[in-house]
């Protein structure tokens, strides 16, 4: 799954952003050793933005937005590629998923109010942005609507807007009607979900994201699965909010974007198409594409490392 919107009311008025949400019979993962995560407070309404951090403590800043679902747990994927390349990764719980308050009616070109914040909390005045899957539509909207707080943006699998799709999957489509005209049913199906991968285990979720589950290792599949309850396992409205943008769009276009953006995407890629990604490319001002052999997940894994090499410090 992935993409963005706001959705009209909340998916569940009694869900709450949560603490973790555990797994069964999973191996501790680098996400559950790192350090609590921690939290800013934003805007006028007392919202919180809960964040971690991974790779190299005082290396060069770079903010890592989770697709969605998501938390700031998919982190702990690219933290050994981080520290190598003495990159600072601080990695969100996007608004409405994971230990993040909601934000109902949140629209893509919102990011700046919760990212600005984040940025001054850690103490950093710009940094480049790495984004997956439906991270896309707020890295790109950063790049958009406050270019001064980004150097440069890295898609991975990156959600393209629904002005550029040619065709959304099926799935997609689906969960974006649902979350634009019935918010409460698609939050209740996200809970059987959660529930359901809870029981039945990462295979529950590992085939969301990619075609080969046995290919992935133990650890990856430890931290996907983990970011994947973590993510819905409290409050559904990040993910009913953000699925609504399929429907509704993102509000902003690619060539608002003024910021170099270089986009990492598999050629067998299933939930963005390939054909996406190239729409995207020639759309953006300075865009660069590189086309890896690999699914959604496989892509992210295959890409993590290289993504900090090309990138520029300082």
């Amino acid at each position: 799954m992935d993409h963005s919107t706001p959705a009209p009311e909340r998916a569940d008025e009694a869900d709450t952003a949560s603490p973790d949400t555990g797994g069964t019979a999973t191996a501790p993962t680098p996400a559950d050793t790192a350090a609590d995560s921690m939290t800013v407070e934003y805007g006028t309404a007392q919202r919180r933005l809960a964040y971690a951090e991974y790779g190299a403590t005082g290396g060069d800043p770079a903010v890592f937005l989770h697709g969605t679902p998501g938390s700031r747990r998919l982190g702990a994927l690219l933290d050994a590629a981080a520290s190598e390349a003495g990159v600072r990764l601080i990695a969100p719980d996007r608004p409405g998923f994971g230990r993040s308050t909601d934000w109902t009616g949140r629209r893509p070109t919102d990011a700046a109010a919760w990212v600005e914040p984040l940025l001054a909390d850690a103490g950093v005045d710009r940094a480049r942005v790495v984004a997956f899957s439906g991270g896309a539509a707020d890295a790109l909207a950063i790049g958009a609507t406050r270019p001064d707080l980004v150097e440069r943006i890295d898609l991975v699998s990156g959600a393209a807007p629904p002005s550029v799709a040619a065709v959304t999957p099926r799935l997609q489509r689906l969960l974006g009607r649902l979350a634009a005209t019935t918010p409460r049913l698609l939050g209740g199906a996200l809970r059987g979900q959660a529930r359901l991968a809870d029981r039945a285990g990462p295979s529950a979720v590992l085939g969301q994201y990619t075609d080969a589950p046995g290919e992935i290792s133990g650890e990856a599949t430890g931290i996907v699965y983990e970011d994947f309850l973590e993510s819905v396992g409290g409050s559904r409205n990040g993910a009913v909010t953000e699925l609504a943008w399929v429907a509704e769009g993102w509000e902003f276009s690619p060539t608002d974007v003024t910021v170099p953006v270089r986009l990492w995407h598999g050629d067998d890629d299933a939930n963005v198409p390939i054909g996406d990604a190239e729409r995207l490319r020639d759309r953006l001002h300075e865009a660069e594409l590189t086309v890896v052999d690999g699914d959604h997940l496989t892509t992210l894994l295959d890409a993590r490392s290289r993504v900090f090499d090309i990138a520029p410090r300082g």
